[in-house]
Parts: C-alpha cells; structure tokens; sequence
C-alpha cells in the first residue's frame, strides 16, 4: 500500500479545511485499494463537535461498504487522532492508522496516551506515524496562524 499517496488526499483535504476556517486536518479511508471516504474537519461548518475528519470517514465508509467493521481498511489522516476519534478507530475495528503529524497535545494514539493499546481496548490498530510529516505540520501551522490572525483582528488585541 502506497502510504504516501494517500497521506496526499489526506493534505489535500486538510487544504479544503483551511480554506473553509476549520482546523486543518483531511483524512481518507481505504479499503482494498479504492478510497472509500475522503473528508476533512467541519466542526465550525456543521456546529458539530464531532465532525472530526475521521469521525466523518467512518461514518460514510461504514454507510458505503454497508457494515460498521472495518477490519480490512486503513485510515489515513493528517494529526495523530484525538480520544474520540481514536476510540471510534478502535470500536469500528479499522486494521490500519497511519498518520502525519504527532499531537503533543490531544493525540491519544502515541503522545499523550494511547487509547489503541489500554487494556479496555478489545481491537489492536496497527500504527504508523510520520508519513509526510513536514507536510502536514506545515498545513497545521498555516491554520493556526489563521486562527491566531482572526482572534487578534476580532479583539484588536495581540496573542501570543
């Protein structure tokens, strides 16, 4: 499986996240070769907490092949996922997680816990991390950027 290639759907989708003011992060899932769901976060768009990238992939793939396990599919996504979304990897059983860009901060599939090997997970995700790394720091700090340049143009005020 060509990790690279779809890692680049996945920047690609983070791209259309940055230009429509969500954090930028795009995720693509794939089964047997084909890309079976492509999205990106819409949680600004949708008033959505869980409108996260992989919550949206999940959800359509799980629609699309018809059943909720999706033990022959990889997920590729952006930011290393968060508890939610990783917990949502481990419950529809997805065989493969790479992604991009560790979280120091949230990410609980590495850094900060690791919620895809605790005792309570009754499915083990194989995970690769760092594929087209710089890539995606790079788009994740464009969004920041963004962010911070609103928040300091709403309130007239700097912010570090």
């Amino acid at each position: 499986m060509d990790y690279f290639k779809y890692m680049d759907i996945a920047v690609e989708e983070g791209r259309c996240a940055l230009s429509e003011g969500e954090i930028p992060v795009g995720a693509v899932l794939v089964c047997g070769g084909q890309v079976i769901a492509r999205d990106h976060n819409r949680r600004e768009g949708q008033h959505d907490p869980t409108a996260h990238a992989e919550m949206l992939v999940i959800r359509e793939a799980a629609k699309r092949l018809g059943d909720w396990r999706l033990e022959n599919c990889a997920l590729f996504v952006t930011l290393e996922p968060c508890p939610m979304c990783a917990s949502a990897i481990s419950q529809a059983r997805i065989g493969l997680l790479v992604y991009g860009v560790a979280d120091g901060k949230t990410g609980a599939v590495e850094s900060t816990i690791n919620l895809l090997r605790h005792r309570s997970s009754y499915h083990e995700v194989d995970v690769v991390g760092g594929i087209r790394e710089e890539a995606c720091r790079h788009l994740l700090e464009q969004g920041f950027d963004k962010i911070r340049g609103k928040r300091t143009q709403s309130t007239g005020r700097m912010h570090e």
